[in-house]
């Protein structure tokens, strides 16, 4: 598992450029499901069937990171950027980057004033990332063009994966790509004699841009009931405007509301029920501040009954995520189990 995610974590994906993600999942998968696709957006579509004729399911876990893409290179090779995907300016500078070439990966550096300059600044101000810039170690821009950086290479923090505990590690890009390995997991872990039914995994892209690939995906499915899998921020760190409501290392997320969606009740009451049964640690998550591919899954057809699994992290978007491996864990049970017990789309109704 730990593994999993180190390999997952490591790769190169941001928004609009999830091709080496989906080539990893799917040479995993493979032998493990029934059918492996790729649609027209971008998402990984794979179906597994189980011995029995029962409810579908669709699973949705996006590939995409949050990143970058090279806006212009400057005449003293000094690369401009632009954002894809939520980022916050104030952490930015002096951060390692990667970015994605045609001759391979380049390394680099986001561009930050010397300390001992601050004197002579404004030392409160946050310049915007469209003030910063990242230095690849070129003193031209023909110097930079002959590294391979041109305009509309992608970029992604500088990958690595750290233990901090047992339990908890560090690294760039779990979210989402631990709801990837946690789908993943289900995936080679379920065989066929083990449920009814029909599970559809669909590893999404550009969701860190609007959903945009749960959106194709909602175009295409029929299932009587779907889970999105995605991390969730945590608010258990002293910062003011934090209500310790999450809490990393306390279960699984069973959201009930985002900006995205209001949970199907009868899927997250059921969702409950089986954590209870099973003795899986779980909390319960409202949180405006955030939106997962669940919020277009439910929209699908005439509306798809729709729940949301959540792993808890800290310091979401950053180039150090954490994660508890506990939490993660849990997510995973959870979901086989609800597999397990889905019902048709009529029990998930209200009742008139």
């Amino acid at each position: 598992m730990i593994e999993l995610l180190k390999e997952l974590t490591e790769l190169h994906g941001p928004c609009g450029f999830e091709d080496d993600v989906a080539a990893f999942i799917a040479s995993r998968l493979r032998g493990h499901v029934d059918t492996i696709d790729v649609d027209g957006a971008g998402n990984l579509i794979v179906t597994k069937k189980g011995s029995k004729p029962g409810p579908k399911i669709v699973i949705a876990a996006h590939m995409d990171e949050v990143g970058f893409i090279v806006k212009k290179v400057e005449d003293n090779g000094l690369i401009r950027f632009e954002k894809l995907g939520g980022h916050d300016d104030r952490i930015l500078l002096s951060q390692r980057v990667q970015i994605k070439t045609k001759q391979g990966m380049r390394a680099g550096v986001i561009g930050t004033i010397s300390a001992h300059m601050v004197k002579f600044d404004d030392a409160q101000k946050v310049r915007t990332h469209k003030q910063q810039y990242i230095d690849v170690g070129a003193a031209s821009k023909k110097e930079a063009e002959d590294l391979g950086v041109e305009v509309g290479d992608s970029i992604v923090w500088h990958p690595h994966f750290d233990k901090l505990t047992e339990s908890r590690f560090s690294s760039k890009a779990f979210d989402d790509r631990a709801g990837c390995a946690c789908l993943i997991k289900v995936l080679e872990e379920l065989n066929a004699d083990d449920f009814a039914g029909e599970i559809v995994g669909a590893f999404t892209v550009q969701e860190e841009v609007g959903l945009r690939g749960a959106r194709v995906v909602s175009h295409q499915t029929d299932a009587d009931v779907a889970i999105a899998l995605d991390t969730t921020a945590v608010s258990d760190t002293p910062e003011e405007m934090m209500d310790r409501t999450l809490a990393l290392g306390a279960g699984t997320g069973i959201k009930i509301m985002d900006f995205s969606l209001i949970s199907n009740r009868k899927v997250r009451e059921q969702l409950q029920l089986l954590a209870k049964e099973q003795n899986i640690p779980y909390q319960l998550e409202v949180f405006p501040g955030i939106g997962t591919d669940a919020g277009e899954l439910s929209l699908a057809g005439k509306g798809i009954p729709t729940g949301v699994l959540s792993i808890p992290s800290r310091y979401a978007h950053s180039p150090n995520e954490v994660i508890d491996i506990i939490d993660f864990q849990a997510t995973k049970d959870l979901l086989i189990v609800f597999i397990l017990h889905m019902k048709k789309a009529e029990e998930y109704k209200f009742q008139i």
